[in-house]
C-alpha cells in the first residue's frame, strides 16, 4: 500500500524556520531537539486517521488488562520468574511486596506498536518500568500540533501524572547522570513539574544504602523514589542487591513498583501467547484481542524465517536481530547495549511498520502509546530504520 493510501498523512514543516522553533521547545523543557548538531526532532507531523487512533486507544486498554492478568498469574511462581528472565536477587522483593490493585501495577508505562499503512496494529513490546519519551509526547507533541492546527490527543498526560503521583507521592526522582544526560534529566524534571509536588531530583550514582536505608550524597534519607533505573540492573550493578534489600525491608518504596519488572519482561508477551495457544487463563474476548494485536512470541527459535530475536530486557533496540524469510540474519542493532549476554532471549514474528518520507529521507514509523495512571493518554512517534534504536528520530504524531 502506498503512502497516498496510508492511515498516516505526513505534513512537511521543513519550510518553517527551525531555529526559533527549537528555541521555543527548549524553553518549554524539550532541550534535546538538536543533539550535537544533528536533528533529533524531524520537521514534520505524522497525522493518523481518527478511526485508527480510536482502535489503538481501545487496543491499548484491552492489552493493558490482559498483561495485568498475566502478571497476577505469574506472581509467586518462581519457575515462571526464571522463564521471564527475572534475576533471582529480585524474587524476595517481588514475593514480599504487596501486589497493586488491578490496572495499576505500573502507573507510568508505554506500549510500542507497529502500525502498517493499512492500519494493522501489532504490539511489539511494553516498557512498564522506565519509559522515556515523556517530554516529547507531553510537551513537544501538543505544541508542534497546535502550531500546525492539528489535533493532539496528548493534552491530558500531565493531569494523569499528577493524579498518579498524588497517590504514590515520591519524595525523590532519580536518573543516572542527572544534570548532564539531557534526555533522562529532562524527563524526571518534567514529571516532577507536572506532578505539582515538592520532589528532589538526584543522580543515581550519588545514592547509597546504609543498613537497609537509602540515602543521597547529603545523607538525606529517601523513602519513596521514582527512578529511571531499570530494576534488572540490580542483579548486575554494585550495590544493586543492597537496593533490593532496602525495598524488601520496607524502608524504600520504588515507583514504578517492583512488580512492574514482570510487565517489563518481553518474556511476559511470550507467556501470554503460550497461554493463548494452550487455551489457558483468558476468556473469549481476551483471546480475540491477543490474536488480533499480539505477535506470535516464543522463548525458543521455533520460526523457520521472518522473525526477530531480542533480549527480554533489551532497551532502545539493543540486542535486536532480524532474520529474513529463509531464516538468515538480515540486520542487527549495533548501537544499543546487547543485554542478551545477561538475560534470556525471546523470538517474535516480524511486523510491518509504515514507511514515511520526510525532508530528511525515508524512515520506518514506530508508534508509542503511554499508559499513565491506568489510562492510554498520549502517543510518541519515532522514525528510524527497521530497528528503532538510539539513532531514531522523534516525530510528532497527531490525529486527523
Amino acid at each position: 500500500m502506498s503512502e497516498q493510501q496510508s492511515v498516516f498523512e505526513i505534513l512537511d514543516q521543513s519550510g518553517l524556520e527551525r531555529g526559533p522553533r527549537v528555541k521555543a521547545l527548549y524553553e518549554l523543557g524539550f532541550t534535546w531537539a538538536d543533539l550535537e548538531d544533528e536533528e533529533y526532532w524531524l520537521d514534520a507531523i505524522a497525522v493518523m486517521r481518527r478511526d485508527t487512533y480510536k482502535e489503538l486507544e481501545e487496543a491499548s486498554s484491552k492489552l493493558w488488562a490482559i498483561l495485568d492478568k498475566a502478571v497476577r498469574y505469574v506472581h509467586l511462581k518462581r519457575d515462571l520468574y526464571e522463564l521471564l528472565g527475572i534475576p533471582p536477587v529480585l524474587w524476595e522483593m517481588l514475593d514480599g511486596s504487596p501486589m497493586p490493585e488491578e490496572g495499576f501495577i505500573s502507573r507510568y508505562a508505554r506500549f510500542d506498536f507497529a502500525i502498517a499503512h493499512d492500519g494493522t496494529i501489532k504490539l511489539l513490546e511494553l516498557n512498564a518500568d522506565t519509559p522515556t519519551g515523556y517530554v516529547e509526547a507531553s510537551i513537544a507533541t501538543p505544541w508542534i500540533c497546535d502550531q500546525a492546527g492539528v489535533h493532539s490527543p496528548n493534552q491530558g498526560m500531565k493531569e494523569q501524572v499528577a493524579a498518579a503521583w498524588q497517590i504514590e507521592r515520591p519524595d525523590t526522582a532519580a536518573c543516572v547522570a542527572y544534570g548532564s544526560h539531557l534526555e533522562d534529566s529532562g524527563t524526571i524534571e518534567a514529571l516532577v513539574k507536572h506532578s505539582g509536588l515538592d520532589i528532589q531530583c538526584v543522580d543515581c550514582l550519588d545514592l547509597w544504602v546504609d543498613n537497609g536505608i537509602l540515602k543521597d550524597g547529603g545523607d538525606r534519607v529517601i523513602e519513596r523514589m521514582f527512578a529511571l533505573y531499570p530494576k534488572e540492573w540490580m542483579a548486575v550493578d554494585e550495590g544493586g542487591d543492597a537496593l533490593a534489600y532496602a525495598v524488601e525491608q520496607g524502608n524504600l518504596q520504588l515507583f514504578n513498583g517492583p512488580h512492574s519488572i514482570l510487565l517489563q519482561s518481553k518474556g511476559l508477551v511470550a507467556a501470554v501467547w503460550g497461554m493463548y495457544e494452550l487455551g489457558l487463563l483468558f476468556d473469549k474476548e481476551e483471546r480475540e484481542t491477543i490474536l488480533r494485536y499480539i505477535l506470535p512470541t516464543y522463548n525458543k527459535p521455533v520460526f523457520s524465517g521472518n522473525f526477530v530475536s531480542k533480549s527480554v530486557f533489551g532497551r532502545e533496540g539493543g540486542s535486536v536481530r532480524m532474520f529474513d524469510d529463509s531464516g538468515a540474519l538480515e540486520l542487527e542493532d549495533e548501537d544499543g547495549y546487547d543485554s542478551s549476554q545477561l538475560f534470556p532471549t525471546v523470538y517474535q514474528k516480524r511486523a510491518d511498520l509504515a514507511r514515511i518520507t520526510t525532508s530528511e529521507g525515508e524512515f520506518h514509523l514506530l508508534t508509542g502509546m503511554f499508559v499513565i495512571n491506568g489510562k492510554p493518554c498520549g502517543m510518541l512517534g519515532r522514525a528510524g530504520g527497521l530497528i528503532t534504536g538510539n539513532a531514531s528520530h522523534f516525530i510528532a504524531l497527531g490525529v486527523r
